[in-house]
């Protein structure tokens, strides 16, 4: 994957590739055991997509 990682980043910084629509679920990091739970059981006819968790810390302090 290494050998890859600039040629990804160029294609992001041309506008010519968005990865966020892999990002299924953003949760704070307070959440993050339910969102490995979520995310094990993908696929198992729980009718939830999540694909790519991204855990945000200042979601958690939002919050507060």
């Amino acid at each position: 994957m290494k050998k890859y990682n600039l040629y990804l980043r160029n294609l992001i910084v041309a506008a010519k590739a968005k990865p966020s629509f892999i990002v299924s679920q953003p949760l704070p990091l307070s959440k993050a055991p339910e969102a490995y739970e979520h995310f094990d059981k993908r696929g198992e006819g729980t009718g939830q997509d999540w694909t790519k968790v991204v855990l945000k810390p200042e979601l958690d302090r939002k919050a507060a």
